[in-house]
């Protein structure tokens, strides 16, 4: 009940609080400011993922603009000579304009990624931009080889969007997803949200697969350990990937045994839905930002 309370206070929160918590997930506003929180995880041992914040634009302009934003964040990472790819949500490179737009968009980033020897993850969001969102994927693995996808272990489709996805190399972060949907067409209880993510992991595996295990839950993450000494996996075949400020000793465990952990991070001015979404899966951060918010101080 104190969370739901929290919750509905949030779109009140001063701007300036929101950011002391928010600073926390994201790198910053600018890209330099990634770069330099890339550069800092690189210097411990973690390779990278760099996202610029940002969805549902309108137009094609807008659209544009983001693939420049990317184009941008690219060279950076290259200039930096740094292990990083970029990450990019259907919906922020036109998708909600035209399907048309979105896949040409993301076909000029992949070949942009490409000459510079970059890797490049298509985001999933929303149910209701998971059919495009996977149309687009296949469209560019059939002249693009470096691309990889997003999928969610909360929605029920997913095992057999695995099972129809085209033949050839795959590369596939598995989440168990962060947009609350609706229970019947996802899973709503933590546990069974966990089974699904072992059991759409196991069933990528089964077909070759490169699977990035994106997550902190330790548990979960054991699990789908298991399934890799059973097939007798490589680390070149798996990594974890872990959002920036989250559980940190759970990454530094994963990267003394051996695995690599990937960070992602994020940056730029479109930091508070992004903020928003991470404060409503943590009550205790929403705990925070009320007492912020009332001057009582404390941690």
């Amino acid at each position: 009940m104190l969370d739901s309370a929290v919750l509905s206070t949030l779109p009140y929160v001063p701007r300036p609080v929101m950011w002391q918590v928010a600073k926390r997930y994201v790198a910053g506003e600018t890209l330099d400011s990634a770069i330099r929180a890339l550069s800092a995880l690189a210097g411990r041992g973690h390779p990278g993922i760099i996202d610029v914040l940002g969805e549902d634009v309108n137009g094609e302009a807008q659209a544009r603009a983001v693939v420049h934003e990317y184009q941008q964040a690219a060279e950076a990472v290259v200039k930096a000579k740094l292990d990083a790819y970029v990450s990019v949500k259907p919906t922020h490179v036109g998708l909600r304009t035209a399907e048309k737009l979105a896949l040409s968009n993301y076909a000029e980033l992949a070949r942009y990624c490409k000459q510079r020897g970059l890797f490049l993850r298509v985001e999933m969001e929303d149910n209701t931009t998971t059919d495009a969102t996977l149309r687009i994927f296949e469209e560019l693995r059939k002249e693009h080889d470096n691309v990889g996808l997003v999928l969610q272990a909360r929605l029920f489709r997913t095992p057999d969007d695995i099972a129809k996805l085209a033949p050839g190399k795959l590369s596939v972060r598995m989440v168990k997803g962060i947009y609350l949907e609706p229970a019947k067409i996802a899973h709503v209880d933590a546990d069974a949200i966990r089974e699904a993510f072992v059991r759409c992991t196991q069933q990528l595996f089964e077909r070759g697969a490169f699977v990035s295990l994106a997550t902190h839950d330790e548990r979960m993450g054991q699990s789908c350990l298991e399934i890799v000494r059973q097939r007798k996996l490589a680390r070149a075949d798996y990594e974890f990937q872990v959002l920036y400020g989250v559980m940190e000793p759970v990454w530094a465990r994963w990267n003394q045994a051996g695995h690599t952990v990937r960070v992602y991070v994020p940056f730029g001015p479109q930091w508070l839905p992004y903020s928003l979404r991470r404060l409503r899966k943590n009550p205790q951060m929403l705990r925070h930002v009320m007492r912020a918010t009332l001057g009582l101080g404390g941690k």
